[in-house]
């Protein structure tokens, strides 16, 4: 496996009227994916101009931490099962930085 760091941003566009339930369960899964070993940072953003709209930046040690982080419970019972299915749209962006 890479051992470089990898960043993950995604953009979430929730659906009118779900924003209140997508951000109660967010701050759930923005401590749990905190405290994993191998997080490095877990942010969320809100758009000034679209309350709706969310962008989530992380970053891990490697791509094993990425790897537990999506096979993690709360990821999969949160994110997969209770927050994607409140969402227009979901897209998700895993980069590795230039350092240029």
């Amino acid at each position: 496996m890479n051992q470089q760091t990898i960043n993950v941003f995604a953009k979430w566009q929730v659906k009118e009227g779900k924003l209140n339930t997508v951000l109660d369960l967010l701050a759930d899964v923005a401590k749990q994916s905190r405290a994993e070993e191998g997080n490095l940072f877990y942010k969320i953003n809100q758009s000034t101009t679209d309350a709706n709209t969310l962008l989530l930046s992380e970053s891990y040690k490697d791509e094993a931490a990425v790897a537990d982080h999506r096979g993690s419970v709360h990821f999969q019972s949160i994110v997969v099962g209770q927050i994607v299915p409140l969402l227009e749209n979901r897209e998700v962006f895993v980069t590795t930085e230039l350092g240029i």
